[in-house]
């Protein structure tokens, strides 16, 4: 189940490994304050540009990390591969839905996103808990890859679907990659479409109607890779099947000064 409601989480609780994934683009260092401040009982933080990816270079802004970096991640985060996860954040899912994919990505099924994140337990009435918790290590099997990656030598003549806001997409403002635009040919569908008024995502049939019409191995990408993800478990969610993801994303593409597209 790639989501799981508030509810399910309270009343199973102690059925899962749980981590929290606040991270934002204007704050990157604000997300683990946040969890100091509070979290979901029993919840690990895990840090985006640390735990989730390789050192920034020209291969994007948040490169994957080796595999056998990657096991050694999950396994200081005390997990192992039969355990069922829950990720979150403060954002609908879009930087938790980067370890959803990650998990899944190396064979790991049992993992599901929050539906609403972290303001969602909180406005129910569910506890919180304060400072810091630091997991048991074990050890994680060090797995054969990523599936479902594409390279940026591998999406030409590939539907790209770009996951970032619209004013990034075309072009009106680049807060922070060297160009502004997006890929030639690329389709704009904001992960932010994926959700509710709420935070939530809308019903599978919902989400279905927002890939309508496109081809059926399209190839997601984003600013960095993190975002691209929530597109990923919108379509999963849809019943589409997962797509490719393009991890190195607008950040490589820009980097490595390749033409770009602006407009719609």
């Amino acid at each position: 189940m790639p989501l799981i409601t508030v509810e399910e989480l309270a009343e199973r609780h102690r059925d899962f490994r749980i981590y929290d994934i606040r991270w934002s683009l204007a704050d990157p260092e604000g997300g683990r304050d946040s969890y100091l401040a509070g979290h979901i009982p029993g919840a690990v933080f895990v840090d985006l540009d640390r735990d989730l990816a390789a050192p920034p270079s020209i291969d994007g802004r948040h490169p994957l990390p080796s595999p056998e970096e990657f096991a050694a991640t999950l396994g200081r985060l005390g997990l192992s591969p039969d355990d069922h996860v829950v990720v979150y954040d403060d954002t609908g899912g879009s930087v938790a839905a980067r370890l959803w994919w990650m998990l899944r990505s190396i064979g790991h099924e049992t993992v599901s996103v929050l539906d609403g994140g972290y303001q969602t337990w909180v406005e129910a009435g569910q506890p919180v808990e304060l400072g810091d918790r630091l997991p048991e290590p074990r050890t994680y099997p060090v797995p054969d890859g990523f599936e479902g990656v594409v390279t940026l030598d591998e999406i030409e003549g590939r539907l790209l679907i770009d996951a970032r806001l619209p004013e990034r997409y075309r072009g009106d403002i680049e807060p922070v990659d060297p160009k502004a635009g997006h890929i030639p040919g690329a389709v704009n569908r904001p992960y932010s479409g994926n959700l509710d008024e709420s935070g939530r995502f809308l019903p599978p049939e919902d989400l279905a109607a927002r890939f309508e019409g496109l081809d059926d191995r399209p190839v997601v990408y984003c600013g960095s890779g993190t975002n691209a993800c929530h597109l990923a478990l919108a379509m999963e969610i849809a019943g589409l099947g997962m797509p490719d993801v393009y991890v190195g994303s607008f950040s490589e593409w820009s980097r490595r000064d390749l033409p770009v597209e602006t407009g719609e």
